[in-house]
């Protein structure tokens, strides 16, 4: 067998056990079988990583998530995951950022809250030798930095399916998804858009305005599933719950709301693939010597399906084991 021909069947077999770790994390623990000597089949490091981890904001539960499921695989592989909360400020996040990359890591993994911040120090990481691995949002294009590797999920998926879901009725991905369904329909009109940053706040005093100035809203897509269901309290206080609301990440409350009927649908942005991914694809770099472009793509589609009241039970048991 030559090298790379084992090289290839390591890398097959640590992705088809990896499919399955996070299950099998929980249910041997149960059993009383050792997730260490799991863990060792999957590529774990013998010596402790050290790895630094951002993503936009902990205040957002879908990063709130990914920092548990980092933290999760990060144990399992025997990762040291020390994390520089962005805190949904661009300014904030570079100064975590610029103290990342004043300090020495076998791996980093970070989520931009805006593409072109951090460009700066990232480079400078990548320049030191660093595996640097972006998440979600472009830290910038890659064909203007050399990241690792860019796990995402299909933004323009994400949108389109949510709103075919509302009834043919919604980030850059997200809106051209939702455009590109809307165009197909002409009898559909878009009463608003508004950016809302993310913040529920912000969300809540948004539809206070909507909800006074239209009297008919039939359907509302949201770019997270928080303010979406910051929007539904108001709705709820206007008594205006017959408007379909669609989100983006299925986050637990997002999925209990599709269940009960107070969201329509949701999708699936992996938080858990994303982030455990970033541990995996770090593990492997470092340990396994896998190369950017050779080993793992430079860039990885994280998929994530519609969320809706027939799958939300198996949906919220796989993001409890950090699978999806």
């Amino acid at each position: 067998m030559s090298g790379n021909d084992k090289s290839s069947t390591t890398r097959r077999d640590l992705l088809q056990a990896v499919a399955t770790a996070g299950a099998a994390s929980a249910l041997l623990g149960g059993m009383g079988v050792s997730t260490a000597a799991l863990a060792a089949e999957l590529g774990r490091s013998e010596k402790p990583l050290k790895a630094a981890f951002s993503n936009a904001g902990l205040q957002a539960t879908w990063c709130a998530q990914g920092k548990q499921a980092a933290e999760a695989w990060g144990k399992l592989f025997n990762v040291e995951v020390t994390w520089f909360d962005g805190q949904l400020d661009a300014v904030k996040q570079r100064a975590a950022i610029d103290n990342m990359a004043s300090q020495k890591w076998d791996f980093v993994a970070i989520q931009a809250f805006g593409i072109g911040t951090l460009t700066q120090p990232v480079q400078k990481m990548i320049d030191a030798g660093t595996p640097v691995i972006d998440m979600d949002t472009l830290i910038a294009p890659l064909d203007q930095i050399n990241v690792h590797s860019f796990l995402a999920p299909d933004n323009e998926f994400m949108g389109a399916s949510v709103t075919r879901a509302l009834g043919h009725t919604g980030a850059q991905g997200r809106a051209k998804g939702f455009n590109s369904v809307v165009k197909q329909y002409p009898g559909i009109e878009v009463l608003d858009t508004q950016p809302a940053d993310w913040d529920v706040s912000k969300t809540a005093r948004l539809w206070e305005t909507y909800l006074t100035k239209y009297p008919q809203i039939d359907a509302a897509f949201f770019h997270n599933d928080d303010m979406a269901l910051a929007a539904y309290n108001i709705m709820k206080a206007h008594n205006r719950t017959n408007i379909l609301i669609g989100g983006v990440d299925a986050m637990p409350p997002a999925i209990q709301a599709v269940s009960e009927g107070r969201m329509f649908a949701t999708v699936r942005n992996p938080s858990c693939r994303i982030h455990g991914g970033a541990v995996v694809a770090g593990v492997a770099a470092v340990v396994g010597g896998e190369k950017s472009g050779q080993g793992i793509p430079k860039s990885v589609v994280t998929d994530g399906p519609v969320v809706t009241k027939a799958n939300a039970p198996g949906m919220q048991w796989m993001e409890d084991h950090f699978l999806i």
